[in-house]
């Protein structure tokens, strides 16, 4: 396991080192050499860990009777599974960055290569300080990337509003862990755990909880905590694209839950969590699929599309249980290959055309037939349609959400995967086949405020053709969204990597007793339903039909206007939210900590 950190840190020094000496060629073979060697690597890690966790001490330093002073990398399915998707997600963004991204004297290829180390770290680290350490690697490397066109203005601004809003959350996270510290003496997920096991949770414990998870929180985008998000994507390069809405920003939500699993599991009751997260799983995914539907930027719209994903996911995981853990599991990573394909799509928009406005796009791609193909096979997979994993992911979290005493969840997910899935395919029908008229800025689509996407800047030199290398990333990627819809066997492994998230005590054997048991056998397995696959067909039939009335809203009767005058100010109050100012990103925060803290139970509230 620390190969697959170690490995893409030293060969990013070198890049740095000797970086603008090396032929732009050499570097791409480096960057594409080392994820796939940590593909390799996670690969191992993941078949070691089916029959139970793999845990490494660095150093050597073991535990004594269940007393520990080391730092461990723990590996369970889920982890490695997610260790490997990281490292396969990145080799994809590197094998669509061949040749056509400058790699600025190997800085490029260096920090994408420091952001894989730094997530392989954050996701197999077993101590809640490295956790950190590794956050704030990936952090970093995050920031440069997204601000890296220094050219651009709203390239340095977009970086910066990400670095301050993340970094602040970072503190109270480091304020939170050095609360554990003092008055429980560890920082090992396993030991804190032991601790809290034997000492029921006081007042200043969840404090703890709630400004660590707050930190998580942030970087997952849940709504209040998002605004930075948007900003971000609209600026950064579309492999970095791949990386924040495939993998980064779920891992926040990785985090939070593995320190709820393994460290507060048995001290804060479960009530209270379902409390906080369902709501704000709830509000997030009915926000972000309000704010893709407005865009007419494409990097922006699936930038909120992937916050109304967040919700969902959060909402799946909320209902803490292992079937809703696999079903969020399989949505996640169904979702990150298919929206990783659509950010490289944008990327190639962007490339043919120099902007990513939709209106001023139409028609700009009927002569682009395969590409139009794989656009619409993505917007339909993101809205859900069967046999793709999104649609298996989305049912089985549908059936979690209905065992566990909420029948409204299914209502939710195929409400929001119609609104995002349907604002894709909308820009589809305008950009590939020219449907309707050329809307102006006075229709209903774009209404105060809206952000175009006509000032992007270039990412490569023009591109008269797509790359073959661009067109292999994203097949790649959309083949692995098919996959694990698919594939026999997914939905037992998922399952299998659920139950053992969600055992704490496994997870507290293995790592300071060396007994590693066996995971227990699932209770349910996650396959199709007839019930999930009518609903898939349904969000997916509501999207083109959301889509194919947005196009057609111009000609819309006055009458018709004058009754979605309504919705669209209240949207439009939503957008002015959003306002690009990072001091009210910050504001957002505060608040967003406080009625965290409000609902988990550390605040009294009234009545």
């Amino acid at each position: 396991m620390p190969l697959a950190i170690a490995v893409p840190v030293l060969v990013a020094c070198l890049m740095v080192a000797a970086g603008s000496r090396l032929p732009h060629h050499v570097l791409d073979l480096l960057g594409v050499a080392t994820s796939l060697t940590v593909c390799a690597l996670a690969a191992v890690v993941l078949t070691r860990s089916a029959d139970g966790r793999v845990v490494t001490w660095n150093g050597d330093w073991r535990p004594k009777r269940g007393v520990s002073v080391g730092i461990p990398l723990v590996a369970d399915s889920l982890s490695a599974g997610t260790a490997l998707l990281i490292a396969g997600l990145m080799s994809c963004a590197l094998l669509y960055s061949w040749r056509y991204y400058s790699p600025v004297r190997g800085y490029y290829h260096a920090l994408m290569l420091l952001f894989l180390a730094g997530m392989e770290g954050f996701v197999l680290s077993g101590d809640l300080f490295d956790m950190f350490v590794f956050f704030e690697l990936m952090g970093i490397a995050a920031y440069a990337l997204t601000g890296l066109k220094i050219e651009d203005p709203t390239a340095v601004q977009g970086g910066l509003n990400f670095g301050i809003v993340n970094s602040l959350g970072a503190y109270f996270s480091l304020a939170g862990i050095g609360v554990l510290y003092a008055r429980h003496g560890q920082l090992g997920l396993a030991p804190l755990g032991q601790r809290l096991t034997e000492h029921r949770a006081d007042a200043l414990t969840v404090v703890a909880l709630v400004v660590i998870v707050t930190c998580f929180l942030v970087k997952a985008a849940v709504v209040p905590f998002h605004f930075w998000l948007p900003d971000a994507h609209a600026v950064a390069p579309a492999p970095v694209c791949v990386l924040f809405s495939g993998v980064m920003v779920e891992l926040g939500l990785y985090g939070a839950f593995r320190v709820f699993w393994t460290v507060f599991g048995s001290a804060v009751p479960h009530d209270d969590i379902r409390g906080a997260f369902l709501p704000a799983g709830v509000l997030t995914a009915v926000v972000g699929a309000l704010m893709c539907f407005a865009q007419s930027h494409l990097k922006r719209m699936l930038a909120y599309s992937t916050i109304a994903h967040v919700g969902l996911f959060t909402t799946g995981l909320a209902t803490l249980t292992p079937e809703g853990t696999a079903g969020v599991a399989l949505y996640a990573a169904a979702h990150a290959g298919v929206k990783s394909a659509l950010f490289l799509l944008v990327g190639v928009i962007l490339a043919r055309h120099g902007h990513v406005d939709e209106l001023k796009l139409h028609g700009c791609g009927r002569d682009a037939r395969f590409v139009s193909w794989l656009y619409f096979a993505a917007g339909a997979a993101l809205a859900g349609l069967p046999p793709f994993g999104t649609a298996l992911g989305k049912s089985v979290t549908e059936e979690a959400l209905t065992r566990a005493g909420h029948p409204w969840g299914p209502a939710v997910f195929v409400a929001v995967s119609a609104l995002t899935g349907g604002a894709v395919l909308r820009a589809g029908f305008r950009i590939y086949l020219g449907a309707g008229p050329a809307p102006d800025a006075g229709g209903p689509v774009a209404i105060a405020a809206q952000t175009t996407g006509i000032e992007e800047h270039r990412e490569t030199e023009q591109l008269s053709r797509t790359p073959r290398t661009m067109y292999a990333a994203v097949l790649l990627l959309l083949a692995g969204g098919l996959a694990v819809g698919v594939l026999p066997g997914a939905g037992r492994a998922f399952d299998h990597a659920a139950e053992g998230f969600t055992d704490p005590r496994g997870y507290a054997a293995a790592v300071l007793f060396g007994t590693a048991p066996a995971v227990g056998s699932p209770h349910h397995e996650s396959t199709w339903t007839a019930q999930g696959v009518v609903l898939g067909c349904v969000s997916t039939a509501a999207a083109v039909l959301l889509a194919a009335a947005a196009v057609r809203a111009p000609r819309a009767p006055d009458a018709r206007r004058a009754r979605l005058r309504p919705f669209l100010r209240s949207l439009a109050a939503v957008r002015a939210l959003h306002s690009g100012h990072v001091g009210d990103y910050a504001a957002w925060l505060l608040f967003g900590m406080t009625a965290l803290a409000a609902l988990v139970g550390v605040l009294p509230v009234d009545g």
